[in-house]
C-alpha cells in the first residue's frame, strides 16, 4: 500500500509535494477506514480535490513515472518548464507485507542519466518510534555510495547511469540488493493507472472470457450497480438476438472503440428483461465505464492490489462513485487502496465517509502548485469532523476552486454580434 509520495521539479511540480495516505490514529472516526499492520496505519482511500489544469493528474503522472521506473519501462519524466533545472526527483514510501520501505530517486531528464538512488527499510518499535536502515545510497553527484551488501558497494561507482541499480547488475548475487529489487518489482505490479476518460475495457473482456470466481463477482458488480440489467457476459456474437455489421455498427465513444477489438468489444453482452444486446453498441457511456472499471475495482479487493483513478466520476452518478469508495473503506477490505481525482462535491463527506486526512487538495497560483490535506485545516480554522465541510468548499474555505470569469466571454460574443 502507498504511504507517501513524493514530487520536486516533476511535470506541474516546482517546489517539493508530499502526498500522504498516512492516517492520523489520533482521530478515532471510521476506524474502518485505516489498513493497519504492524503498528503501521494507512489509509484504504483518497479523494484528490481541485481546479481542471491545476496539477490533479500530474500527481497520477508521477505515480505513473514510478511506477515504470521500478519496472523498467521507458519514463514519460519531464522536469517543470518553469525552471533551468533538469533533475526531476520522485519518492514512494509503501507498506509491503507488514514492512514500510522508501525508496527515492533523481532523473536527468536531459541527460537521460539517474543520477541519485536511495533504498531504506523503516522499522517501528512498540512505542512507535520510528528508524532507518539504509539498503542502498547512490549520489552520482556528491560521489557518495553506500549499500547493505558491502561487495557491491566499491562496484556502485562505475556502473551505468543509465538506469536505477536493480536493473543494471545481476542481483541475484547480492542477496540483500535482490531481495530489494523483488520487493519493488512487486509492489510496482499491483498498482493499476486508470483513466474514467480513456478507460480500457480490455481488462474487463480478458477477465470475463473464462468462467471463474472472479468473473462472476465483476458480473455482480455491475448488476449491483443498478443498471436495471438481468446479466452480463462474454458470448459467441452468434448468439445474440440481432445481426451485427461491424463495419457500420460501432460504439459512439471514440474513447471506447478500440478497432483491433471490436469482436471482442461487441461479444461482451448486456441482457434486458430476457434480450441480450451488445454493450457496446446500446449501453450508456456511463455503464460501458461502470463495466470497464468493474474488472479493476473486483481484483482490486479480491488481491489486495492499488487502483489509481483520475476522473472517478467521469460519466458515473455519484450514488455509484460513493459507494464504490465505501467498498474500499469497508472493514470487510483488508489490503486494498484506492487514490483517485474528482470534481464531485457530494463525495466530500467527513460525516458518513471519510476522515479528514483521506480528502487533499491541488491548486495553483503564479507562484506554483500545492498539495494539502483538509486534516491541515483545524479547529481553531472553523474545521471540525462535523462540520459541513461541502458548504465550506463551495464557499472556498480551502482553495482549490475555479474561478471562471465567462460572463465576458458572453458579454464579448454579445458586444460584437450586436453590431451592425
Amino acid at each position: 500500500m502507498i504511504i507517501e509520495v513524493r514530487a520536486k521539479n516533476c511535470f506541474a511540480f516546482d517546489e517539493q509535494i508530499c502526498f500522504s495516505m498516512k492516517a492520523d490514529m489520533r482521530n478515532k472516526k471510521f476506524a474502518s477506514n485505516v489498513h493497519r499492520e504492524n503498528n503501521f496505519n494507512v489509509l484504504k482511500t483518497v479523494g484528490i480535490y481541485g481546479p481542471n489544469n491545476a496539477g490533479k493528474t500530474c500527481l497520477i503522472r508521477c505515480i505513473r513515472a514510478i511506477k515504470d521506473v521500478l519496472l523498467n519501462k521507458n519514463n514519460s519524466l519531464m522536469s517543470n518548464i518553469f525552471t533551468d533545472n533538469s533533475v526531476c526527483e520522485l519518492g514512494i514510501t509503501f507498506l509491503s507485507s507488514g514492512r514500510k520501505f522508501a525508496y527515492d530517486f533523481k532523473y536527468d531528464s536531459i541527460k537521460n542519466e539517474y543520477v541519485y538512488e536511495s533504498f531504506v527499510e523503516v522499522l517501528k518499535d512498540q512505542y512507535n518510534n520510528e528508524k532507518e536502515v539504509c539498503w542502498l545510497y547512490r549520489d552520482t553527484l556528491k560521489n557518495i555510495y553506500d549499500c547493505i551488501d558491502k561487495e557491491l558497494k566499491a562496484m556502485i561507482p562505475v556502473v551505468s547511469k543509465n538506469n536505477v541499480l536493480f536493473h543494471l547488475i545481476d542481483t541475484t548475487t547480492f542477496k540483500n540488493i535482490d531481495e530489494m529489487k523483488n520487493i519493488l518489482i512487486s509492489f510496482a505490479e499491483k498498482i493499476d493507472i486508470i483513466n474514467m476518460n480513456n478507460i480500457p475495457m480490455e481488462h474487463t473482456i480478458e477477465l470475463m472470457k473464462n468462467k471463474n470466481n472472479l468473473q462472476e463477482k465483476i458480473v455482480e458488480f455491475i448488476k449491483n450497480a443498478d443498471l436495471y440489467m438481468d446479466d452480463f457476459k462474454y458470448v459467441d456474437i452468434s448468439k445474440t438476438s440481432l445481426n451485427i455489421d461491424v463495419n457500420s455498427d460501432r460504439p459512439e465513444e471514440k474513447v471506447l472503440d478500440i478497432p483491433e477489438s471490436l469482436m471482442d468489444q461487441i461479444s461482451l453482452v448486456s441482457t434486458y428483461k430476457g434480450i441480450s444486446v451488445p454493450s457496446m453498441l446500446y449501453d450508456s457511456t456511463g455503464t460501458k465505464k461502470i463495466a470497464a472499471m468493474a474488472s479493476y475495482v473486483i481484483e482490486a479487493l479480491e488481491q489486495g492490489r492499488i487502483l489509481v483513478i483520475d476522473e472517478l466520476d467521469s460519466s458515473i452518478h455519484f450514488k455509484l462513485t460513493r459507494a464504490t469508495v465505501a467498498m474500499f473503506n469497508n472493514e470487510l477490505n483488508n489490503d486494498a487502496q484506492m487514490i483517485f481525482t474528482v470534481h464531485d462535491v457530494n463525495l466530500m463527506d467527513c460525516k458518513r465517509l471519510f476522515r479528514k486526512e483521506q480528502i487533499w487538495f491541488v491548486d495553483k497560483d503564479n507562484d506554483g502548485v500545492y498539495v494539502y490535506s483538509l486534516a491541515d485545516f483545524t479547529a481553531e480554522d472553523g474545521v471540525r469532523d462535523t462540520s459541513d465541510i461541502i458548504e465550506k468548499y463551495r464557499r472556498g474555505a480551502f482553495a482549490a476552486l475555479p474561478e471562471p470569469d465567462l460572463i465576458n466571454s458572453l458579454l464579448s460574443i454579445k458586444g460584437n454580434g450586436g453590431e451592425d
